[in-house]
């Protein structure tokens, strides 16, 4: 390929790079902050997401459910538990430097398990729209 042809390719408005810098905080449906990214709504994406989550000290997102897309996440900073299931039994602990697959309909919590300093982490998903089908998640009685 010439590179007169792949410099036409990679400016044409379709296809072009962007830089984004994650500074516009937005409260999420789960109750915690997010550093919006990468998306549809931030750079037209049309089938990726990639945000970074903040967890408080001491916080914890709302139980919820992603209706119809996979979720990845990094963790940055901090050790998280992630409870997951019908009646949110089962937990995994994350701590920097790991990653955790969420599968798309899984009902979940994430807990920053430290009261004094933040959890932080990327979180990718394969939906450019992923908030528009975040489900709350409330555990049936036992």
């Amino acid at each position: 390929m010439s590179a007169s042809r792949s410099q036409g390719d990679a400016t044409s408005s379709a296809q072009t790079v962007r830089a984004v810098r994650a500074e516009q905080r937005e409260l999420r449906s789960q109750g915690l902050p997010y550093f919006l990214g990468i998306s549809g709504k931030t750079v037209g994406a049309r089938a990726l997401s990639m945000h970074m989550v903040v967890i408080p000290p001491g916080g914890r997102a709302t139980p919820h459910l992603h209706q119809g897309y996979e979720t990845g996440i990094y963790l940055l900073e901090g050790r998280v538990a992630t409870r997951w299931g019908e009646h949110l039994q089962h937990e995994v602990v994350s701590g920097p430097g790991e990653f955790l697959f969420i599968p798309p309909g899984v009902a979940h919590e994430a807990i920053n398990l430290s009261a004094t300093e933040p959890a932080r982490a990327i979180v990718a998903r394969n939906d450019p729209a992923e908030e528009d089908r975040v489900e709350p998640y409330v555990p049936p009685a036992p």
